[in-house]
């Protein structure tokens, strides 16, 4: 029997998936700092007999090995945005309704919390299970522990479908919009302001892309069954160098939201189009999630859950399982818009609704 280290963190996986999601949260993991999670998520699950527990950096990857013939991934982010006064959690009443507050009860760790708790307690699934807990998902992209993990171990993200624990109000969000930034640029010629004839000013330049912009009518693509609404919006401008100077230049950042039934290519070539005749460089291109929910296990998962998929209007990381060929939905406690929200909290009527559904579809009930 392995000796407890005194120095690890403890977390009470035998606990209540709400005292779960308290203890994750109550253990702080701004992105870079997930090192102290990491070490007290593998210290619960180690011993497990029913599981292989891996570790890459501080992603953390438990695969049961029942011989199934179906596998499923089940995969959330322990990292949160910096804190803002909103450490240590608390329970709260509002409206009559009960919620856990702080940073990370709702991106992501209630949804970890049922994870991991089924992790430990699913013995017999009826289909072999992935767990997957990785770190950096709040940074940039290349920093991401689940980007890493497909890098280092293939291997170990392979399956026939995948669950992310993103906040979904513990209803059914299928695959995601895909997620283009590029910058738009005019060009003009510097010159004093008293005498600005001499010049050109790169900013009124930047007049047409505004009206291109605010005249822009987004696209409502149905995608296998689901509405997805697109979005097209300028994020922030730039330009001049001082109060007495013609800017010779001037900068439109634009964020273009785009339907799965566009490539990234394609999202691009859209936009040259719109704006065609202006510089524009590509700054991030993140591609989009198809639904993927024609699948018998995706049927089976809307079935025992009890919900109708919706679409998921954001970008999350069922993209890098749909780029495997993996068909991956977002299911999790939490309400997004109270994602990295100050008073960020969750209602604990939604993380037991999440563990009842999860368990009743991994275990065949």
């Amino acid at each position: 029997m392995p000796v407890a280290d005194p120095t690890l963190p403890v977390l009470d996986l035998a606990a209540s998936s709400i005292d779960i999601t308290r203890q994750l949260c109550d253990l702080e993991s701004v992105s870079g700092n997930e090192g102290h999670i990491a070490d007290a998520i593998e210290a619960a699950l180690t011993g497990a007999r029913h599981l292989t527990i891996t570790r890459d950096g501080d992603a953390i990857v438990a695969r049961t090995t029942a011989g199934r013939s179906r596998r499923v991934v089940i995969a959330g982010h322990i990292d949160t945005v910096p804190l803002n006064n909103n450490l240590p959690t608390r329970f709260e009443t509002i409206d009559g309704s009960d919620y856990l507050w702080g940073r990370g009860t709702v991106d992501m760790k209630a949804g970890v919390a049922v994870q991991q708790k089924h992790a430990l307690e699913l013995v017999e699934p009826s289909v072999d299970i992935t767990s997957i807990w990785y770190d950096h998902e709040e940074v940039s992209s290349e920093l991401n522990g689940l980007g890493r993990l497909a890098r280092n171990h293939p291997e170990l993200l392979a399956g026939d479908f995948a669950v992310l624990g993103e906040p979904s109000n513990s209803a059914v969000e299928g695959g995601c919009n895909g997620n283009l930034r590029v910058e738009l640029r005019t060009f003009g010629l510097r010159a004093h302001s008293a005498r600005a004839w001499v010049g050109h000013n790169a900013i009124h330049d930047a007049a047409p892309i505004l009206d291109i912009l605010a005249a822009y009518e987004p696209r409502e693509v149905e995608v296998e069954g689901l509405v997805y609404r697109e979005g097209l919006n300028a994020v922030g401008i730039s330009g001049g160098i001082a109060g007495n100077v013609i800017p010779d230049e001037c900068m439109v950042h634009v964020n273009y939201r785009f339907a799965p039934s566009r490539t990234g290519a394609e999202a691009v070539a859209h936009l040259r189009e719109l704006f065609a005749g202006i510089d524009l460089t590509v700054v991030d291109l993140a591609e989009g999630a198809r639904p993927g929910l024609t699948d018998p296990l995706a049927q089976d998962f809307l079935a025992a859950v009890g919900a109708e998929a919706k679409p998921k209007y954001g970008w999350t990381d069922v993209a890098r399982f749909s780029a495997l060929g993996i068909p991956a939905v977002n299911y999790g406690p939490g309400d997004p818009l109270k994602a990295h929200a100050d008073d960020e909290r969750v209602a604990l009527d939604q993380i037991t609704e999440c563990e009842r559904g999860l368990r009743a579809w991994l275990s065949g009930a």
